[in-house]
Parts: structure tokens; sequence; C-alpha cells
């Protein structure tokens, strides 16, 4: 048996791995921190405890002498973590951020060298895969160098997710995760559900005592880029409560990242005001000092003021040096009123793009009002009269944004306002924000083998795959498309399910497109239910896959078939099409793999 249970978060601004022993017999596991070496500057390595996510791809001039290398690695002309991140302030085109939500952006090849986004055709550019598999491999260089008699490929990982991932997203990460080293058999796990996880950790059974039947629980997780969001609620079973999982929001690309824009282009302003005019260099540069700024000044104990400093780049605009002050009250007010703004729970977001032209990049929310997203997302789940889910009773905070406590009230004040004359509440008392996915990941590795606690839902979404129907053609017009329901909400991971329904035609002995969808609302669909129109907020399309299925020693191009599904212990979907269920049967599995798209 494994000798440590290891959690991971790859997260969005940085990266941490938790870990503990797998024999422990104490109330709460004892999980601790890996300390992660890495460089600060040239030539100069520290241990910290957590790897930010940024990759610099260095010119070849500032590679000798060893200036990249670390002790596992000679000859590096890439950096990760801490230096990586400086290197944004003052060379933003040869530094790579925010790779995680490329990673599951399905409008650009995912496997291309495209980052850094934009940059000029001298550097080097890496996928998003590759990027993620560069953090994870300094993790599992750091445990060896840590722990060398004991292999990560013999441990037991849990490697963690946004509850939003899609089928392919996950299927990205694992790629990464397995070239970076990490077992095949590791296991994929939802990072708010890490999160509470580690706050179930922390209490031990008193969480018997904070929680009851009929509650249920908002995991908040703001982070760098991105905002996740999971309602789960407190139930009974034989007499024991037990959590559920119930309902996981969209992938919004709203988080710190905006914030830190909001606090430049305020900034800028500041600039402009005493003459000075920023190019665009200089105003990514400006974007990476204010994340500083805005750490430095939102936590409790930062100080009332923070100077922010930008480089000069030629006569004609900044000749030299310049800098401007901003404070506390500055900031939040910024981030407050323009990021958790007060709103009604029958609010929602605003999503109209302001042009009819836009950049190819990352999908970013057009409306950054975080409290009007939560709106919409426990406007559709607790309010229905199919939803037997209460409005949130508590909230449990996590993400790096969350530092301040003045967020936490804003939220906890407006939702208040939505429960009528019963206050929502901190879930308090659980792990810090920046640690408290990867701990919890390995405490929920450790509820695997020892037979522990656990949260109940399977997967967040119902599956479903796309049919064209049989009918005349129309020159210019694609067939009608009706969606088969194959995997319904909730379904749990080492399960499988035969999809009641007639035969299907499957195409055979030539490229195909196969689309899927999913849902979030669709809760009631049972596999083998047929939907013949839907609306966008109803279904989204995920990434189709491309692929030719042979049928030997046929001329065939059309095979009747069932479906059968299965979820992974992993958490992957596989759908597999099935000729029938003797001996002489064909079965196709069909994978979802983006490298056709």
């Amino acid at each position: 048996m494994n000798q440590f249970i290891i959690g991971i978060d790859l997260g969005t601004t940085n990266n941490v791995l938790a870990f503990c022993e797998s024999h422990q017999t104490n109330d709460t596991t004892d999980v601790q921190l890996l300390k992660i070496p890495q460089l600060v500057a040239a030539h100069t390595v520290e241990a910290k405890s957590a790897l930010p996510s940024f990759s610099y791809l260095a010119a070849e001039a500032e590679t000798t002498g060893g200036a990249l290398d670390l002790p596992w690695a000679e000859g590096r002309n890439f950096a990760t973590g801490e230096f990586a991140r400086s290197k944004g302030a003052d060379t933003p085109d040869r530094t790579i951020g925010a790779s995680k939500s490329w990673l599951c952006h399905n409008k650009v090849d995912r496997r291309a060298p495209i980052l850094p986004w934009n940059a000029d055709g001298d550097v080097g550019k890496i996928s998003p895969v590759a990027a993620a598999q560069q953090y994870l491999e300094h993790l599992v260089a750091a445990w060896h160098a840590r722990f060398p008699e004991s292999p990560i490929s013999d441990q037991h990982v849990v490697l963690t997710v946004p509850a939003s991932f899609d089928p392919v997203a996950r299927e990205l990460t694992r790629e990464a995760a397995i070239a970076a080293g990490l077992p095949p058999h590791f296991v994929l796990l939802e990072e708010p559900q890490a999160a509470l996880y580690a706050w179930l950790n922390q209490q031990g059974d008193q969480w018997r005592k904070t929680l009851q039947v009929g509650q249920s629980v908002l995991v908040c997780d703001v982070g760098g880029g991105t905002t996740d969001l999971t309602l789960i609620a407190v139930d009974q079973n034989d007499g024991e409560l037990e959590l559920r999982r119930v309902a996981v929001g969209e992938h919004l690309l709203v988080g710190g990242d905006n914030m830190d824009l909001s606090a430049a282009y305020f900034v800028s302003g500041k600039l402009s005001e005493q003459g000075s005019t920023l190019d665009p260099w200089q105003s990514v540069s400006l974007w990476h000092s204010c994340r500083a700024a805005k750490e430095a000044l939102l936590t409790d104990d930062g100080p009332a003021t923070h100077t922010i400093t930008v480089l000069g780049r030629g006569s004609k605009l900044i000749g030299s040096t310049v800098s401007v002050e901003i404070n506390k009250e500055e900031i939040a007010g910024l981030v407050l009123d323009g990021f958790f703004p007060k709103c009604h729970l029958t609010d929602r977001p605003v999503r109209q793009p302001a042009s009819g032209f836009q950049e190819i990049g990352l999908p970013y929310e057009s409306d950054p009002g975080i409290t009007r997203h939560i709106a919409a997302f426990v406007g559709s789940h607790c309010t229905g009269e199919n939803d037997s889910v209460s409005m949130p009773n508590y909230v449990l905070f996590n993400g790096g944004v969350f530092k301040a406590n003045g967020l936490k009230q804003r939220m906890l004040e407006v939702m208040s306002t939505w429960s009528g004359d019963q206050d929502v509440q901190e879930l308090s008392g659980g792990s810090a924000l920046d640690y408290a996915v990867a701990k919890g990941a390995c405490f929920y590795g450790f509820n695997q083998q020892s037979g522990g606690l656990r949260i109940r839902g399977g997967v967040g979404r119902s599956y479903y795959v796309g049919i064209e129907t049989a009918g005349l053609a129309i020159p210019g017009a694609p067939r009608p498309m009706k969606a088969l329901c194959v995997v319904p909400f909730g379904m749990e991971e080492g399960t499988e399910v035969s999809v009641p329904s007639g035969e299907f035609a499957l195409v055979v002995g030539q490229p195909a497109q196969f689309r899927f969808f999913s849902s979030n609302t669709r809760k009631e669909d049972q596999p083998g239910k047929l939907l013949d129109r839907w609306t966008e907020e109803e279904l989204a399309e995920t990434d189709p896959l491309v692929a030719t299925l042979n049928l030997e020693d046929s001329d065939e191009t059309f095979v009747p078939v069932k479906f059968r599904s299965k979820i992974t212990e992993l958490g992957m979907f596989e759908l597999w099409c099935e000729t029938g269920e003797s001996e002489q049967a064909k079965r196709w599995k069909l994978e979802f793999n983006v490298r056709e798209n």
C-alpha cells in the first residue's frame, strides 16, 4: 500500500501540494504542505509553500551561467513560479499567466504553441497543455527532492479541477498530469468540494453540530482568473447526516485578474493626470504591478498605502520611471462596488458584448459583478418549484481574493437580503484560503482509502449526444439535431449505465463528427431522454469529437448501435457504442480527444 496521500491544487494563480501519511488514527488528519524550491531571482532558489502559476520563457542571453537552473535541472531556458511572476511586470510578452483558463477555452487549439498570447514571433511559445505539464513537473521534482525513496508514481494522488470543467478540459488535464509523472490511476476532484473537505478535516466530528438537515452551503471560490460555485445540501441517511453536491456553476472567467485590471485602469488615470501616457507594453506591466498592490492593501494587516512604479519606455512616452501612490480605501471601493455590488436575487449578469467585433482571446465575462452571477446561480437552483434545495444558510469562502474580510462581509450582506429574515453566515474555521484546496484533496484521498466521510454527488452535469434526424435534405440547411441523454446528473464515479433507447446509426469507415452537449440545470433527465428542442441556457455544446471508427471486413458505412455510458473512477466520461450483447458484438469507445478539432 502507498505510504503517502498527495493532494495537488493546479490553480489558475498558484499551485500547491499537500500530503499526509496513509496510516493515521486521529480525529483529524494531519495534512502538511510541501515546501517547493523555485527561482525567486536569477541564480537564487528559495523554498515556498506555493508555486505561482506563471512561466517565463527567457531570451538566450538570460540563460548563461545557469541563471535559471534548479537543484534538479540544469541548462533551463524557462522559469516557473515566483521569478516568472515577477518578470510579468517588466517582460510581459515573455510571461505566461492564466494558462489554466486557456486549457478550458474551446475556441483555440489547446495543444498548439499559443502562449504567451499575442507575443512576438521570436518568443518560443508553448501550449496550454504544456504549461500545465511544466507546473506539475516542477511539483513532481520538488516531491522527489524531499522524498527520494517514495516516488510519486507509487503514491495515491488527488488532483483538483474546477467543478465547471467539461470532459475535454478534464481529459487535457489528465494528459498533462500523466506526462508530468503522476500515476495513471490518480483521481480528479472538483475544487469547491476539496475546499469543503479541508473544512471538514479541520472540524472533525464537530461539523455535525454546525450543519443541520435541510440546510445548504454555497462554496464560493474566487481565484485569480475564475469564479467557481458549488451548492452542497445537508441530508440524512439512516439517521446519519450526509453531504450531497447538488449543483455546480458555469466556468466564469472573472476573478482577481479582473480586479487587478480595474486597479490598473484607475492608476493609469492618475498617471494621465501627471502628464504620463502608457503604451501597451507598459499597460501590461502596470497590470502585473497592481496585483501586488491589491494583495498588499486588501489584507487585514496590510499597509495604508502602496506605491506603484512603472518603468520608462523612451522619451516620447515616459522617459524615466514614474510612480503613483494608492491607498487602501481606493482599492477597496473599486473592488467592492465593481465586483461585489449590492443586488437583488432577481438580478442577472449583463452578457451582451459591447461591439460586434471582438479580439480572439479568453472569453472573459462582460459583467464583472460576481454577486449578480451568484444571484443567477442561486436563483436557478434554489427557487424553482422542482428544487428541494434551501437557500444557502452558509457560505464557505475560498480563493485568495477573500483574504480581505470586507469582501466576505459584503457578500454575506447581499445574500442575507435574498433570504428574508435569516442571515447567511460564513462557514468559518477552515484552512488558509491559499492552501485549502490542496489540503482538502489530500483529506479526500485519505477518506477514499480509509472509508471515511464522502460528499455524495457524482458528475455535476447531465450529458447528451447529438443525433442527426432523418429527412429530406434542404440546400444550405443542416438537418435538425436531437439530443439524447446518456449521463444523468449525479451519476457516481465508477458506475456505468446502458442507455435505454432504440438503435441509432453509427457512421463507420470514414471521418465523422460526434457532437456532445451538457447541462447543469436539467437535473431530472434520465438516460434515454430524447430532446428535440432546447435553449442555449439549458444545453451547452462541448467540443465535438472527430474520429474514424472502422468495421473490419465490411463495406458498410452505417452500423446500428445502442449506447453504454461510463464514469470512470477518475471522473472521466466514456461513451461506448455497441452492436449487441453477444460475444461477437462490436464495441467502439468515443474518447474526448481534441487533437483533430
